[in-house]
């Protein structure tokens, strides 16, 4: 690496304390509500169900227009936004600019009305896509308020408060805001999550202001950027990106790990983005049905982060990926076979989906956690906003490669067919995951310090 560190600072200098981490964490507190009621569960069925005509024939690949428009551009900017926080020493800046684009446009999503679909889709991409970045700049704080030690506990409690989050926001949209029956009062139910939209985006916006109360902007500017404008800023990360080929070569173990979380990750993000849409339109569960299984699910995911953090404490990210992984193929090949398993049980479709969505989304967190957590420990902490920003990069290109895949095959061959390609993923990560050397990693990641 060419650019040197510059003298330590009094931030960097401070230790750091409990209510630093606390608002470090609300972030993935406030950030879930957005990736919950609007992409997961309420927006996107509100989204197929009412915004798109009824009968139109590729209902499910329009919501995938917008996530995978939102995503290329957050794939496209995440590394170049990751260099110029790492130059500028501005972490903290970028994190409130994307904050702040992402709760107005959430807000803004209560103006479309059904049938405007491509003014849902161009809300939707900048709000998805500030937040993707946004969720790439707290990551990048990881390295500065957590050592190799703590590291995987401090990220196990940012995705365990996340699932608080979601859980109270999710609660408060089904249970508080939208509360008409859709097939007897449309129209209320329409201008009810038009609504919620207005709710999560002041939800998102007031419960990050702790983030930025409590979070000491430690990072500084490199030197000879101390005083720098923004467009010979942007002209030296633009340099710096176009030779990505030193920081490989440099970290190699760091980018064979991003192409494994590619792979996996693939998997994980169908499960978030088509969710929603899978329970309703498929297995046509009603709202009060869906709300309560994903409010189960949430409670597990929490539960199942504290377990696996303390797992990860015993055997390392790289194992408990492992088993994470393996998890949840059990848990979504036995959402494949869910009709023949309970027709043979004599049990109904919801109690086995509630059970199973209780036993698989204990590992939800723990996947996440981990591969944050490993990211932090390859990545210099002088890089971190910069390798955090490729993290974000992979993240995207995962969106991309799992939506692309799984709407292809559901709106070809079935939503019970696109399971096997979440299956496939997963499966695919568990593999390859077991060869990457960890150990030789954090070696190369220290010696850059």
């Amino acid at each position: 690496m060419t650019i040197q560190a510059g003298p330590q600072t009094k931030e960097m200098a401070q230790p750091v304390k409990k209510r630093e981490i606390f608002g470090w964490a609300m972030y993935d507190f406030a950030n879930s509500a957005y990736t919950t009621v609007v992409i997961t569960i309420v927006y996107s069925a509100f989204f197929v169900n009412y915004l798109v005509p009824e009968g139109a024939e590729w209902q499910d690949s329009y919501w995938s227009i917008a996530i995978v428009i939102s995503t290329v551009l957050a794939m496209l900017l995440a590394p170049i936004t990751g260099i110029l926080c790492d130059f500028s020493g501005r972490k903290k800046i970028f994190l409130g600019i994307t904050t702040l684009l992402c709760a107005l446009f959430t807000a803004m999503l209560g103006l479309v009305n059904p049938g405007q679909i491509w003014l849902g889709i161009l809300i939707v991409v900048i709000s998805n896509t500030a937040w993707m970045l946004g969720e790439v700049f707290c990551a990048s704080f990881l390295t500065d308020i957590a050592n190799q030690q703590n590291m995987g506990k401090i990220s196990g409690i940012g995705w365990g408060v996340g699932y608080v989050g979601a859980l109270i926001s999710l609660i408060i949209a089904l249970k508080v805001v939208i509360t008409a029956d859709p097939d007897t009062e449309t129209t209320t139910f329409i201008s009810q999550n038009q609504l919620a939209m207005v709710f999560t985006g002041l939800f998102f916006l007031l419960a990050a202001l702790p983030t930025f109360l409590l979070v000491k902007e430690r990072s500084r500017p490199q030197p000879g950027f101390e005083t720098i404008h923004f467009p010979t800023l942007l002209k030296a990360s633009m340099k710096r990106l176009a030779h990505t080929w030193t920081i490989v070569h440099q970290l190699p173990i760091l980018f064979q790990f991003f192409l494994v979380f590619l792979l996996y990750m693939a998997g994980i993000e169908i499960i978030v983005k088509f969710f929603g849409i899978y329970v309703e339109a498929e297995l046509k569960f009603t709202t009060a049905e869906k709300t309560n299984i994903f409010l189960a699910l949430q409670i597990s995911a929490l539960f199942g982060a504290i377990a696996f953090g303390y797992l990860e404490s015993a055997i390392g990210p790289k194992k408990t990926i492992f088993l994470s992984l393996v998890w949840w193929i059990g848990g979504t090949l036995a959402i494949y076979f869910l009709r023949p398993v309970t027709e043979f049980l004599s049990i109904s479709i919801t109690s086995y989906f509630t059970a199973v969505a209780l036993m698989t989304g204990a590992g939800l967190g723990a996947t996440q956690s981990a591969s944050r957590a490993i990211v932090g420990l390859l990545s210099p902490k002088k890089y971190s906003a910069e390798l955090f920003g490729f993290w974000g990069f992979f993240a995207k290109g995962a969106t991309i490669l799992g939506s692309l895949s799984y709407s292809l095959v559901a709106d070809t061959m079935g939503r019970e067919s696109g399971l096997l390609v979440i299956v496939g993923f997963f499966a695919l990560g568990a593999i390859t995951i077991l060869l990457v050397p960890l150990e030789r990693g954090l070696k190369m990641a220290r010696e850059e310090e």
